[in-house]
């Protein structure tokens, strides 16, 4: 199976979180599942790090490749078609890096694991 984690899934992923869930935690950690990180999540950690609201961050803004690769995690770029469609959405959702993350699902056909409600008014599969 396919998947694209949303970014508080791939942080609590990396940092052993407790508030990921038993069924993300299987998903995630079966080997024969393919796991993709999009270079949005990555551009919200850093803004959210350079901002402050992210202190834990420090050791992966400091190599988040080799975090990532580590976890075996797949990097999803941003193509100019995910751009379009994020920019496109009709929803009044205002947050640029979920409309990132909403338009990706859908064009690569990737489920989100998120517990964020607010993408059910993109019409995306989620899982949590």
């Amino acid at each position: 199976m396919r998947l694209l984690l949303d970014t508080h899934a791939l942080l609590w992923w990396l940092f052993d979180d407790p508030k990921l869930t038993s069924t993300v935690r299987d998903l995630v950690g079966d080997p024969a599942n393919e796991i993709r990180v999009s270079t949005a999540s990555a551009w919200e950690i850093s803004t959210k790090y350079r901002l402050g609201k992210l202190p834990a961050a420090q050791q992966l803004i400091q190599d988040m490749g080799g975090w990532f690769q580590k976890a075996g995690f797949l990097m999803l770029p941003i193509q100019l078609s995910h751009a379009e469609r994020a920019g496109s959405w009709p929803q009044a959702h205002r947050d640029p890096f979920d409309r990132m993350l909403a338009a990706q699902s859908v064009l690569e056909e990737l489920p989100l694991l998120t517990r964020d409600r607010k993408f059910h008014s993109f019409g995306i599969r989620t899982i949590w």
